[in-house]
């Protein structure tokens, strides 16, 4: 190759770049997407194959994203910086899906409380349980993981709920948790608990607005069932 000769894969970039800059991500294969992310992560590579790779992998985007940072790295081109990098990108999601729901009307955008718990749960591998907490006006003051690992009531109670809103001065709350399986659907003991914890906030004049179930595969909301 000539000094000045430039690489092939080059012109590629720029070709993907002015179609992202034309029409935005509308269009892309999930290959491509992600071709043209890892261009900011890998700049003297032709990240096509690198991309093909990894989808082959994960399967899929998202799942890429939601990828152990060991899973990453093993595969061929993806160093350190790079699999940091994706890591990065996922992090940004959860934070931006947050700041969306924080500033909506939780129960008036139940979509947008869903896009929030997918970011920040489903991908996980071990049961999580999350509190929202919510003002007056339905909006969100804050969040917090009660339980890593497997749920049962010595680790969440409905004591421990109705605590910890009290705390941070919530009228109501959003129970959120995650099915590492796959399926959202909710179990009968998931059911037979929220209802336990209803009936103690009621005590305590704090509305349980929704328990809503995240997995890879979409979600469920028992407010939506008619389960609350």
């Amino acid at each position: 190759m000539g000094g000045n000769e430039k690489p092939s894969y080059l012109g590629h970039r720029e070709r993907i770049k002015n179609k992202f800059l034309q029409n935005g991500l509308d269009g892309f294969m999930d290959h491509e997407a992600l071709e043209l992310l890892l261009t900011y992560a890998i700049p003297r590579k032709d990240t096509k194959p690198i991309a093909w790779d990894l989808i082959k992998k994960f399967g899929s985007l998202s799942a890429v994203l939601d990828a152990p940072l060991h899973e990453l790295t093993s595969v061929s081109g993806i160093g350190k910086e790079s699999a940091l990098y994706l890591k990065l990108l996922r992090g940004i999601l959860k934070r931006y899906t947050y700041d969306i729901v924080k500033k909506a009307d939780v129960i008036k955008s139940p979509e947008d409380v869903a896009n929030y718990c997918r970011a920040s749960l489903a991908a996980d591998k071990d049961e999580i349980f999350e509190v929202i907490y919510l003002t007056i006006r339905n909006t969100v003051i804050g969040t917090e993981v009660l339980s890593v690992g497997a749920i049962d009531r010595a680790s969440v109670s409905p004591r421990k709920i109705i605590e910890g809103a009290l705390k941070a001065k919530a009228v109501g709350i959003v129970l959120v948790h995650n099915h590492p399986s796959g399926d959202p659907e909710a179990s009968h003991e998931d059911i037979t608990f929220t209802e336990d914890v209803v009936k103690a906030a009621k005590v305590m004049g704090i509305l349980v607005h929704d328990h809503i179930i995240v997995a890879s595969t979409g979600y469920y909301s028992m407010r939506a069932k008619n389960q609350i």
